[in-house]
């Protein structure tokens, strides 16, 4: 049971006498119920009279519960850190605030992807997470902020628009970590006045650009949260920006255009290669591959090529050869390493990867993929130094990709100025990304978990799997307070011949709040994921904490309880 804090102080009282007329006393834990507070409150309407010093509401409503929102809550928007920025225009970091009428005691930080830019509606949901399920509806407060930029604010900029914040340095440090760490303390004290009780457990949540604002905070924040959930993070936002020029001149090194490099049919084939050579090492023929790094060990994708003679379904020899060089990851001229490697998995077939590398259904984009759209742009205008203000078109923006030099250009992602003194890796990644131990998540006793999708086409797992791994040799007491658990065939977020549902906020809340660390998660593939075959919907699968493998050992394929985690030596 939930301990719930009411904003109606009769209630409180009638549930806490009836609580311990049928229990005797309360028992001393979280599901104790909160007595009504000495003070009258305020309303929902008046809470403008609580803002703390430089806050300014203007908005501020009770909210019924809803079918998308099934608990009654006051709603809050408003500014922080009003300022006029050294490009002359205003900016603020602006946010959403959600207060239950009904309140667990938890808060949440919902940290938002993409370029931010909008107040995204505050949830506290992730992709992952099963229908109309959020933070929200379970009881907790819920912040969401727009990390202090706007991003319409740009229209002359056309496509490039979004980003073009990042000409401006405070808009990158607040995008990068600090409007985070700026308006955290200040919703928190609102919420508590408002509640006139201390939140009990602080949370925070986010997937993408989100889960590397989650990462950010273990590092930057490390005593503001009990817990934090990075969903497929970007933790190395600059270094996968590199991948998008990577990515453009290889497919177009095949095809005079993007959405013609690779059709459908020829992606499916090479999720099928994939799926023939890899699905047999997790003792399960189910289109479903767990042992990842089996899989990378064994896999040539050279059989897919015509000149093999193998096959009569098989890829040009070019083409097999440029999407080789994508999953190899970007290099200069020196054959230096400038991003991660790819792992070879059946997502390679989804929308999702297609949607993101090469045709997106966004009309204003003329059917350009993300990476040359949102990613272009991000990369020209806010992970280089000095940035490079970009024409908001289509092609302006693919053109900037193709004449991007990995020996001049990448370098650009480390350099500062005296008008851009962190640069955009300081900025935009955690401290101590490269060599991690956490320390400071380990000494506040706070937790972490991250999940993340085996075909993730904007952020490779195996970089998020290496991170992990150094950060076990440098601190192997990372595993008490630090998980992470690969989805296969998951892109970038639900999707995919996947097990694609799953609720990691109660394995979070259930390893910070009560000590039942998560040692497997249950995942089902979902009934509306038209990318799985129907065979496949509603079953379930384990996924386990890395590098554990989920291995078939019967009796029932399509049972969690059927799998179990077996650490592999590759």
């Amino acid at each position: 049971m939930l301990k719930i804090k009411t904003r109606n102080p009769v209630l409180v009282l009638t549930a806490a006498a009836g609580l311990m007329a049928c229990s005797g006393e309360p028992e001393n834990t979280t599901e104790t119920m909160a007595l009504a507070p000495v003070a009258e409150p305020v309303s929902c309407e008046q809470i403008s009279e609580l803002a703390p010093a430089g806050m300014v509401i203007s908005q501020a409503q009770a909210m019924p519960a809803s079918d998308e929102i099934p608990v009654a809550h006051c709603q809050v928007r408003g500014q922080i850190d009003q300022r006029t920025g050294s490009d002359g225009n205003p900016y603020a970091i602006s946010f959403e605030l959600n207060l239950p009428d009904e309140w667990s005691g938890r808060f949440v930080h919902q940290f938002n992807g993409g370029n931010d830019g909008s107040v995204v509606p505050a949830l506290g949901r992730m992709g992952v997470m099963p229908p109309n399920d959020s933070a929200l509806a379970r009881g907790f407060a819920v912040v969401s902020s727009d990390a202090g930029h706007d991003g319409s604010a740009h229209p002359e900029a056309g496509l490039a628009g979004s980003n073009r914040f990042g000409l401006e340095f405070e808009s990158r440090r607040d995008y990068g970590y600090d409007a985070v760490a700026t308006l955290h303390p200040v919703v928190m004290t609102l919420t508590e006045s408002y509640y006139q009780s201390p939140i009990e457990y602080t949370y925070g949540l986010g997937s993408s650009n989100g889960g590397r604002h989650a990462m950010i905070a273990a590092e930057r924040m490390p005593q503001q949260f009990d817990g934090l959930i990075a969903g497929y993070p970007g933790f190395n936002l600059p270094r996968a920006a590199v991948q998008h020029a990577w990515d453009v001149q290889n497919f177009r090194s095949v095809s005079d255009t993007l959405q013609q490099a690779f059709s459908r049919e020829e992606l499916a084939l090479v999720a099928d290669y994939v799926t023939a050579a890899c699905d047999r090492h997790d003792s399960l023929q189910d289109g479903i591959i767990f042992d990842v790094k089996a899989c990378q060990a064994s896999f040539d994708p050279e059989i897919m090529s015509c000149d093999t003679g193998m096959s009569d379904d098989c890829l040009p020899a070019e083409k097999v050869t440029a999407l080789s060089n994508i999953l190899a990851g970007p290099q200069n001229s020196a054959g230096e390493q400038l991003y991660s490697e790819w792992a070879w998995d059946t997502g390679l077939a989804s929308g999702g990867w297609r949607a993101w590398k090469l045709q997106s259904g966004i009309p204003p984009w003329d059917g350009q993929p993300i990476i040359a759209i949102m990613g272009a742009g991000s990369l020209a205008q806010v992970f280089t130094t000095p940035p490079t203000p970009l024409e908001g078109n289509s092609e302006s923006l693919e053109q900037y990709l193709l004449d991007f030099d990995f020996d001049e250009d990448a370098p650009k992602i480390d350099a500062t100025s005296l008008e851009y003194p962190e640069s955009a890796m300081e900025l935009m990644t955690p401290p101590n990304a490269d060599n991690p131990t956490l320390n400071g998540l380990e000494n506040a006793g706070g937790k972490l978990l991250v999940f993340h999708g085996v075909s993730d086409p904007v952020f490779s797992f195996l970089d998020t799997s290496n991170w992990y791994e150094q950060l076990l040799v440098n601190n192997p007491d990372a595993t008490e307070f630090v998980k992470l658990y690969a989805v296969p065939g998951m892109p970038h977020g639900p999707g995919g011949v996947a097990p694609d549902q799953f609720d990691p906020l109660t394995a979070l809340v259930n390893w910070v709040e009560n000590e039942q660390a998560p040692g497997t998660i249950t995942a089902s593939v979902r009934a509306e994921n038209q990318e799985a075959p129907e065979a496949l919907h509603g079953v379930t699968r384990k996924l386990c904490q890395w590098p554990a493998v989920s291995r078939y050992i019967g009796p029932d394929p399509d049972s969690a309880d059927s799998f179990a985690c077996v650490t592999t030596v590759q």
